[in-house]
């Protein structure tokens, strides 16, 4: 196997160990001893591939940010209409969190969150390639008159934030159904953003 491809299966084999350890005893499970023992990754191997443990956090947490949006620019591509491309987000979003509930939570948790308001443009560059596709479906949309002329980002938020909202409270509080959200969400979504 050459080196690139053994770099490539231990970084995998440490994030893997790192969810498991962070769905088993959230945050504080995840020490560098764990996840060594976990893993079977030594901890010189993890500080040369991830820096430091907090490297560790960020390369999980942008594993599964990755893996989401990956799923939401599916959903939306296949839609034939800006209406049907918003309901089919709300849903991919949606199952992507009941399909995945502990990467959802990493996502979604205050680590992540610091994380992200740190390094926004260079996680932001990272996904470049995952967030440009859905740039231009905004854009097109918008031509064509289907939504609301608004910044791209102003309607990544209104039509992501709702959603966002709901998963948050879901996952940690618990209180709300995601199959009511998946009927109610998208078409008061689409009045925010349709023309």
């Amino acid at each position: 196997m050459p080196k690139q491809q053994r770099g490539e299966a231990t970084v995998e084999q440490v994030l893997d160990a790192a969810l498991r350890l962070y769905a088993s005893s959230g945050e504080a499970g995840l020490t560098l001893g764990a996840i060594t023992s976990t893993s079977s990754v030594s901890s010189g191997s993890i500080y040369h591939h991830f820096g430091s443990l907090d490297g560790v956090v960020a390369a999980l947490a942008l594993r599964s940010l990755e893996q989401l949006l990956k799923e939401l620019g599916a959903a939306l591509l296949q839609a034939t209409d800006a209406r049907s491309g918003v309901r089919a987000v709300v849903l991919a979003y949606l199952d992507f969190v009941q399909a995945h509930p502990d990467a959802a939570r990493l996502v979604h948790s205050v680590t992540a969150d610091r994380l992200g308001m740190a390094r926004a443009r260079e996680i932001r560059d990272t996904q470049e390639a995952r967030l440009t596709p859905i740039t231009l479906w905004i854009h097109a949309h918008q031509e064509s008159g289907e939504l609301a002329s608004l910044p791209a980002p102003l309607i990544e938020s209104l039509a992501l934030g709702p959603v966002v909202a709901v998963v948050r409270r879901w996952l940690t509080v618990g209180d709300l159904d995601l199959e009511e959200a998946a009927r109610e969400l998208p078409d008061r979504i689409w009045r925010s953003v349709g023309n």
